[in-house]
């Protein structure tokens, strides 16, 4: 039997970590070890405008949701307050891929080309385990997600995805009910598309 809730238990971050490097095994995120992982998941279940959303079969994981209400200022206090194990994180990844410096430097910056004077959610990660794809469990992630904002207080939620080379991830979210907002290219050269989702759009 599949359930989805908030995570409630602090011990399955862990859990979720080591699902993560499973889906995502060349992710560069996962390149910064399940250490680094571990953090950046604590720190979205720590947060008072952030959360995670936890898809279970019987006792396994398999799947997660990590959103914010307030993207910006997360990832602000996050790295203050792990500053010291972030950097241990970052700076052993540096060592062994040099080109991951940048990266490294901009991989929690959200793009402020655009300003944004409207409150808004971040859909800043979603997770299914390989082996269980095909369920409608992603899908299922997000309907948990939309249920859970209150719309009167937030305009939309936001996500980013890479354009190139990732057609279903791309396809899967505008399944969703999301819809392109812009396309843009990061200081490094990636090319990447934001997506919206808001209620009245997707009827």
């Amino acid at each position: 039997m599949l359930s989805i809730y908030k995570l409630n238990d602090k011990q399955l971050i862990n859990d979720i970590a080591l699902l993560h490097r499973k889906a995502f095994p060349r992710f560069f995120l996962t390149q910064l070890g399940v250490s680094f992982l571990k953090t950046l998941y604590l720190g979205y279940f720590e947060d008072e405008k952030s959360d995670i959303l936890i898809a279970k079969k019987d006792s396994e994981i398999v799947g997660f949701l990590a959103y914010s209400e307030d993207y910006p200022r997360f990832f602000k206090q996050l790295i203050k307050k792990h500053i010291v194990r972030f950097a241990f994180c970052s700076a052993k990844a540096a060592i062994l891929h040099p080109s991951f410096i940048k990266r490294i430097l901009g991989a929690f910056k959200k793009s402020n080309s655009v300003v944004k004077e409207e409150r808004y959610v971040e859909l800043a990660s979603i997770c299914v385990d390989p082996e269980s794809e095909g369920e409608g469990i992603g899908s299922m992630l997000i309907e948990k997600l939309k249920g859970t904002v209150d719309f009167s207080i937030f305009a939309y939620i936001s996500l980013e995805t890479d354009a190139k080379n990732n057609d279903s991830v791309n396809r899967f979210y505008q399944k969703n009910g999301f819809s392109l907002s812009r396309s843009f290219e990061t200081k490094e050269g990636r090319l990447m598309n934001e997506y919206i989702y808001k209620p009245e759009e997707s009827t």
